[in-house]
């Protein structure tokens, strides 16, 4: 009798509340600011990333707010759940679910697919028709009610591997890295990396067309979250100084059978390392840019890149000795331990 007249009482205060519109209008206020939290609202990653210490706004001494990127964040449901039917619009989860709707604006993830096509390396969940809404549910989306400074922040994306899949520990490169390999270490074909960003051209012209070199020939493998990631790398010219920032990166280029030994292990890369000599992860001869192919680590200075400045539709390298700044986005360099285990040859044990 006490229990029904508690919920009697709670119920006629539920009313009064609603009644006074103070419960109505709690709830109204939370739907308003939620998405407003979410990374795609915000964009917090790319303004910190630009404005920080050792951004690349200490170089340009240009305010993120006076750049254009802020007009890629969406600032209305409207942009992905809006659907013009006649001459009125409606509200649709098909759109927001379809991959165009994405690639729209994560046009990385679409020049990805792109090349992995053409190298017949195609994400397998691509090629199995799957869309980016099948594994990106809606906190992915439309955040959690918190504030993420990136999309690599602890918590920042609720999926990962592990949410479908079950690692095989009978495999031995399971059994042999244990937690101190992720998934994309080896699943990961390849990195897409945007090379050699000529940010003075951009500024002058306001176009991005042609200005930097697209690639997806290469993975670096970088610590990130106490394990070793694949992870990429950004280099921009601007005021004739190099810029490059180093980040893990989880490409959407994912192959069912991972890497072997000798692709990450004594590979090429690691064979050059051990002499003392660069990587040439990019390098520029008679007029033309060629990338390095397989694993790298993310070692700076064990990596050479080259920078080059655009004049018209000509490509000058900069000076050797001009400045370089190196920016680590929530990764950090391999240890010289781990260099010393990429360094060993190792053989599959035999079954």
């Amino acid at each position: 009798m006490e229990l029904k007249n508690g919920r009697k009482l709670w119920m006629i205060f539920f009313v009064i509340l609603a009644s006074m519109g103070i419960g109505g209008q709690a709830l109204a206020e939370g739907q308003h600011s939620f998405f407003e939290k979410s990374l795609h609202f915000t964009g917090e990653g790319m303004r910190l990333c630009y404005e920080r210490d050792d951004g690349l706004m200490s170089i340009t001494k240009i305010p993120y707010a006076q750049l254009d990127c802020k007009n890629c964040h969406v600032q209305t449901c409207d942009a992905c759940h809006a659907e013009q039917r006649g001459k009125k619009l409606s509200y649709t989860t098909t759109r927001a679910k379809d991959m165009e709707t994405c690639l729209k604006c994560h046009s990385r993830a679409g020049l990805t697919f792109k090349f992995g096509k053409e190298q017949g390396k195609l994400d397998l969940h691509v090629a199995e028709g799957m869309t980016c809404a099948e594994c990106h549910k809606g906190e992915d989306v439309h955040g959690d009610g918190g504030c993420y400074h990136s999309m690599r922040a602890p918590e920042a994306l609720k999926v990962s591997c592990a949410t479908c899949h079950t690692p095989d520990k009978t495999i031995e490169a399971h059994q042999v890295h244990g937690d101190k390999l992720d998934c994309a270490a080896c699943h990961v074909s390849n990195t897409v990396a945007c090379m050699n960003c000529h940010f003075d051209t951009f500024l002058k012209t306001g176009s991005r067309k042609g200005i930097f070199f697209p690639m997806q020939s290469w993975l670096l493998l970088i610590n990130y979250n106490g394990k070793v990631t694949s992870g990429t790398a950004m280099s921009i010219v601007s005021k004739n100084q190099k810029f490059v920032v180093y980040a893990p990166y989880y490409t959407h280029a994912i192959q069912k059978k991972g890497r072997v030994c000798s692709d990450c292990h004594a590979n090429a890369a690691m064979k050059l390392i051990e002499k003392g000599q660069s990587v040439p992860m990019m390098v520029f001869a008679g007029g033309k840019v060629k990338n390095w192919e397989g694993v790298a680590p993310a070692v700076p200075e064990k990596l050479q890149w080259v920078y080059l400045n655009r004049e018209g539709d000509t490509w000058i390298p900069l000076a050797p000795d001009a400045p370089e700044k190196i920016q680590w986005w929530y990764g950090t360099s391999l240890t010289e331990e781990q260099i010393g285990k990429l360094t060993t040859h190792y053989e599959r044990r035999q079954q």
